[in-house]
This record gives structure tokens, sequence and C-alpha cells, in this order.
């Protein structure tokens, strides 16, 4: 019998400096997350529904149809500047994601409901000021992802790729919803040994922060709790780069 998931390890919002510089990793809840990017409750449930409508992800090179997604890239800079940049692929080498890198992969575009909320814009500051934590950047260059996760195949895998890096220099996986799965356990690993956590994300908003040159990451796959009803695992993957996005 496997051994039960253990809840999150989470860390208080005055800890985040502290526990980031420490372990390369921390996990807020949906309250912290809210409060250090100045979004409230109401304006999160409101976008819930957004993931409803997300196109299946066509580059899939394991033949499976359990991915759901689209995808958004802008620009902060100093101050409150948040600039979207006209559409573009999604890209990373396969030194970081050897199922899938080395392509271009267009996705459709994130909703403008979305990208027009003011709050979006909150959001994506207060990625940034969690980036800054990390390292220091004049600018952060950010992709955003929404991820469906379903069991269309009986078996969701919300990482194919494995335990991996982005490139980046902060991850955020922000939880949106979890129905009717099991499963989805996150694992995180130190870069310089084998210390590592497991948990689960339960708490819709809730958020992991990773420092990408510090850790690896990988979340197990996904079953549905009562088969054949249909299962899946939302989330908002959002990533920060200095050095301009990722291209061939």
């Amino acid at each position: 019998m496997s051994t039960p998931s253990p809840p999150p390890p989470l860390t208080m919002l005055t800890d985040l400096p502290a526990q980031l510089a420490a372990s390369g990793y921390a996990v807020l809840d949906a309250a912290s997350w809210q409060r250090w990017c100045a979004v409230d409750a109401a304006t999160l449930a409101r976008w819930v529904p957004l993931w409803n409508d997300l196109p299946a992800d066509r580059y899939l090179r394991d033949g499976g149809r359990y991915r759901r997604r689209r995808h958004g890239c802008f620009v902060v800079g100093p101050g409150v500047s948040v600039q979207p940049v006209p559409h573009r692929a999604h890209w990373q080498p396969v030194e970081y994601n050897a199922l899938h890198g080395g392509i271009e992969r267009w996705f459709e575009p994130l909703p403008p409901s979305l990208v027009d909320d003011p709050a979006w814009n909150a959001l994506l500051l207060g990625l940034a000021r969690a980036a800054g934590l990390v390292r220091a950047a004049e600018r952060w260059y950010v992709e955003a992802h929404m991820f469906r996760i379903d069991t269309t195949d009986g078996i969701g895998r919300p990482t194919p790729e494995g335990a991996h890096r982005d490139g980046v220099d902060l991850v955020a996986v922000v939880l949106v919803d979890r129905h009717r799965m099991k499963g989805g356990e996150t694992r995180v690993f130190d870069m310089r040994g084998t210390q590592g956590v497991r948990f689960t994300l339960g708490q819709p908003w809730s958020v992991l922060l990773l420092d990408d040159a510090r850790v690896i990451h990988e979340t197990t796959p996904i079953q549905p709790q009562h088969p054949p009803e249909p299962a899946w695992r939302d989330t908002l993957v959002l990533t920060c780069r200095r050095e301009g996005f990722q291209g061939p």
C-alpha cells in the first residue's frame, strides 16, 4: 500500500524570503497568495470557469489526449508596468524538456476576459515581486499557461516529461481545481543532492514557488476517483525569466 501524501509545507508571508533562500521552494496557501498579489477571492473564483474552454494540446508526443491548455506572454517592467506581447510560440530546449523540447508549440492564446481583467495585472506584478526574492532583474519575461489534465485516457500526466527544470528563474504552480480525482502528488528535489519533499496541493489558488536554478519538480499522474466519471486537475503555471523569452 502506498504511503499517503503529506499536506503541503506552508510558508508564512513573513518567512517567504528566508524559505526561498534556504530551500529553493515555498508553498503559500490561497489567502497568503491573494494578499501577496492584492487579488481577492471573488475575482479568482470568477476566473475558474475559463478552464472549461481550453483547446486540446496537439503536441503530446506520447500520443495522449489528457492535456488541454492556453498560453500567453508578458513583460513585467519596473514599477507597475505589465505589457502583453504579440502571441508567440512556446519553446524549450531539449536540455530542459527531453520530450517536447526543440520545437515551436503554438497554443491558443489566453482568453481576453482574463488578460483584460485588472486583477490579472495585479497577479503578474505579485509574481514579479516573488521572482525578485530569487534574483534581481529590471524586467521579467513571463509566460502563463492554463492547464487542464483530465482522465480521458483513464490516466492523466501533469508532467509527462518527468522531473524537470523549465530553464527560467522562477516557476509558480497555482492550483485552480481538483475535480473527483486522486493522485497529482507534487515532488520537489534539490539539484545539489538527493534531498526532496513530496506533498499534494489541495486548496484552490494555493501556489508552489520554485527557484528553477536550484530545484527540479514533477507531479505524479492522476486517476478518477469514481470511474467512469470524468476527473481533472486545473492549474495556472507562470514562469519568470530575466534574459528574454526562450526561443530557437
